[in-house]
């Protein structure tokens, strides 16, 4: 497939594009390409057939690939000037200094002239059209603001041609995604040539004079001007399209120097001093082989002082990743992920090769003990949200090193209100380092502890062994977002060091849990906290549909005749309160009738997920005005949803039917196995039956204990009223 190739180079090493939010543009967009097309071989608003006929067809292809050299950001600066309204001050131009209140802001982005801006556009059809191209883009003068002068040289190639340009260019490829991810850029779409005409032409008529009536004896019919109108010309129509731009990364393996070779498992609570040594190792080497660069690869890899804002752009991050994601696991660091962000201005292939000669030697011998070997195995990259099949994100988040903080937690033991707010100004910290991290939207909630979140994790003060970390300044976190976010997380002070590392945790789709924090009566019971909270949801979600909307099925457990659902519980949600652990749980029927949820129960999922995004407080009556915060079921974890072989009720499990001619205790095992039938879920080996009470009505309930030959996953809600949290089981390992 042939392809349009556009190299742009710039006078001056500096680029002052703003986007449409007035914020730095890089690289410039598409459509500012566009635009600088049109201005070069546009004569007012006359434009010859043929370079019309060129645009008209540019702006119908996908968007481009775009090479870009490595960046850093210049200073921000403003200019003051003075507002066009000298006729204030008297037309004095002595006291121009009182009306000087309009300013400018510039910030520009600092770039090497020697590397070419390249724009790559595929097509299939109009090989005249790309020929015309090639001599509009010789007419390009300027890309950016006024001061960003510019020229341009396009070519024809082919694709293969077209790649191995890409490939040699020094600086970083942006690519267009279908995803959503990434930064967005605007880029033509077909009529973006007109708007830019019409524009063009109602910006010359945007100030009209406004006139009334002034008749006089000699004029009757005469106006007067009383004032001008200003109307906005229409601004042009561009696409936003998203641009990936991924970091580089090389996995490698701590190998040890026996004839086998085998990994050499590192400590866990030596993570920052493995960083530290495979740093400064890999700096040197980079040194020695490029000695005119020294400056930059100190900058790059974090070991001068004097760092700012703009160096971090082109920092390296060594990432230890512990063994993880098995219940035997010791979290001994074995491999080490490099992670080269694109605007490094050192070569990739350079630091990966710099790396993989790095070498650790043992201090009382002297010889070599372990090195890096380069390994294309990512399997542990999954477990820490890296890779393709993580690419949706994960919502709950936990520390496997701990994260360090400028909140330090005091010595000794602490009341229970003094506690509470030195973890909330923990927790502000956590959502200060995040902004750090590019994550702008606020967390729904966050937990802080010294103790690990992990079965074989290590304390958090036990990092700061041999390091410049204050052990009271570290801490283990679990984070919840509001919205999935990709790996690796890295956050805190000392995420160039291997701290701050955290491990995405599995939630349960399609459950929803919220902790009481405050406000629960003694005397509640489960039935009315469970029917408040179902009264809460649906008038959440009518609110969010609106009130000429009938509520559906699967939110009411009401048919669109006013009936109950006469399908078992199995078409709609189902609430329950789970005492225990002080939480209400509202659980959708695919997860009870163990099955994936079909199209309309995901629609009305995601529309429960924005319903209850801000849901923080429950009016459940006598129960108690509750507050709640949102946590996150991890499967793992928690003992409703966990895979176990032994069930035992939780709350008292209420039967459907009552059989004739049997005793109590036959009809309660017999409903129970009608409903683990009906359920989908195995006969269970025994039922046992723990105690059976008749109510004042007649009615029976039971607590029981079912027992299985497999593990077989939660939650298990079965019963009469099931849809009111009776009849839930707990999993017993």
């Amino acid at each position: 497939m042939p392809c349009l190739l556009v190299a742009i180079c710039f006078h001056d090493g500096r680029y002052h594009g703003l986007n449409t939010e007035g914020r730095s543009e890089w690289p410039p967009s598409p459509a500012r390409l566009f635009q600088a097309f049109v201005a070069g071989v546009a004569k007012g608003a006359v434009l010859c057939k043929e370079d019309r006929d060129a645009l008209a067809w540019l702006e119908q292809l996908d968007a481009p690939v775009i090479a870009a050299p490595a960046v850093r950001k210049g200073q921000s600066f403003r200019h003051f000037m003075p507002n066009n309204d000298l006729d204030t001050v008297g037309g004095d131009p002595t006291r121009i200094g009182e009306i000087r209140t309009a300013t400018k802001r510039f910030h520009p982005q600092i770039f090497d002239l020697g590397a070419p801006f390249l724009y790559v556009w595929s097509f299939k059809h109009g090989a005249e059209h790309a020929e015309r191209m090639c001599d509009v883009a010789e007419r390009l003068y300027q890309l950016g603001r006024g001061v960003d002068m510019a020229w341009a040289v396009a070519e024809v190639l082919d694709a293969d041609e077209a790649e191995a340009r890409l490939s040699s260019h020094p600086g970083a490829i942006h690519y267009p995604v279908a995803n959503g991810g990434g930064r967005a850029l605007s880029c033509p779409l077909p009529g973006s040539l007109n708007s830019l005409f019409d524009r063009y032409k109602k910006g010359q008529t945007r100030f009209k004079t406004r006139r009334e009536a002034a008749p006089t004896k000699k004029d009757p019919s005469g106006r007067k001007v009383t004032g001008q109108t200003l109307s906005q010309p229409p601004k042009p129509r561009f696409r936003q399209v998203s641009y990936d731009n991924p970091p580089v990364r090389f996995l490698y393996e701590l190998r040890d120097m026996t004839e086998s070779a085998g990994f050499l498992p590192w400590p866990l609570m030596e993570a920052v001093r493995l960083v530290e040594t495979v740093r400064n190792g890999a700096a040197t080497r980079l040194k020695e082989e490029l000695p005119g660069k020294a400056d930059t690869i100190v900058r790059m890899f974090g070991l001068c002082r004097d760092t700012t804002e703009a160096d971090k752009a082109g920092r390296i991050r060594i990432i230890p990743l512990p063994s993880i994601g098995h219940q035997h696991a010791d979290h001994g660091i074995r491999r080490l992920l490099v992670e080269i962000p694109r605007d490094c201005p050192v070569a990739a292939n350079d630091i990966a090769w710099a790396f993989s000669v790095t070498r650790g030697f043992n201090e009382s011998t002297g010889e070599i003990s372990w090195m890096l070997v380069s390994t294309e195995k990512g399997g542990m990259l999954n477990q820490y949200g890296i890779g393709n099949d993580n690419q949706v994100g994960f919502r709950c988040w936990r520390t496997v090193t701990p994260m360090a903080l400028p909140v330090a937690r005091p010595h000794g033991r602490k009341e229970g209100t003094e506690r509470v707010d030195i973890e909330r100004g923990a927790a502000a910290a956590v959502t200060q380092a995040l902004r750090h991290v590019e994550i702008t939207f606020k967390p729904a909630s966050i937990r802080v502890q010294r103790e690990p979140l992990d079965a074989k994790g290590v304390r958090a003060e036990n990092f700061a062994i041999g390091t410049r970390f204050v052990s009271a300044r570290l801490w283990h976190v679990e984070i919840n977002f509001t919205q999935p976010i990709v790996g690796p997380l890295l956050a805190g002070d000392g995420r160039y060091l291997g701290l701050g590392l955290m491990r995405p945790v599995k939630r349960v789709e399609g459950a929803l849990s919220f902790v009481v924090v405050d406000g629960l009566s003694l005397l509640a019971s489960s039935q009315s906290v469970t029917r408040a909270l179902r009264r809460a949801v649906m008038s959440l979600v009518q609110n969010r549909l609106g009130q000429q909307t009938k509520l559906p099925t699967f939110f009411s457990g009401h048919e669109a005749d006013g009936s109950p659902a006469r399908r078992g519980g199995r078409s709609h949600l189902a609430f329950a309160f789970d005492q225990a652990r002080q939480r209400l749980l509202v659980i959708a029927p695919h997860l009870l009738g163990r099955r994936q949820p079909r199209k309309e129960e995901c629609e009305n999922l995601r529309l429960l997920d924005a319903a209850l995004s801000d849901f923080r407080e429950l009016r459940a009556g006598s129960a108690g005005l509750l507050r709640l915060e949102p946590s996150t079921i991890v499967e793992d974890d928690d003992p409703i949803f966990v895979c176990a072989k032994t069930w035992i009720t939780q709350t008292d499990y209420f039967p459907t039917r009552y059989s004739k001619g049997a005793t109590p205790e036959q009809a309660i095992i017999a409903d129970v196995g009608l409903e683990l039938r009906r359920r989908g879920f195995p006969i269970p080996a025994g039922i046992d039956k723990i105690s059976v009470c008749r109510g004042p009505g007649g009615g029976l309930s039971a607590q029981l204990r079912l027992v299985f030959s497999t593990a077989i996953g939660g939650p298990l809600l079965l019963g009469k009223a099931c849809n009111f949290g009776s009849g839930l089981f707990v999993g017993v390992r």
